[in-house]
């Protein structure tokens, strides 16, 4: 997932790919607290996914901010 490919997207759809990967992030918490997490790197994309979902939800509110 790039950036690019999130600035696409509504507010609304961004807001539900949060929560999806958020909740993604539960279950492999809850699958290295139990020892059968298989790809220890999903973690880490994760992550960054959710950062980069946060950035471009924080920019479209700045720029929905400073048109009004």
């Amino acid at each position: 997932m790039n950036a690019s490919e999130l600035r696409d997207q509504t507010p609304d759809q961004l807001r539900e790919k949060l929560t999806d990967l958020k909740k993604e992030a539960f279950n492999l918490r809850f699958q290295q607290a139990t020892g059968a997490m298989e790809n220890t790197a999903r973690v880490r994309q994760i992550r960054r996914d959710v950062a980069r979902v946060k950035t471009v939800l924080n920019e479209k509110a700045a720029s929905a901010a400073s048109e009004a």
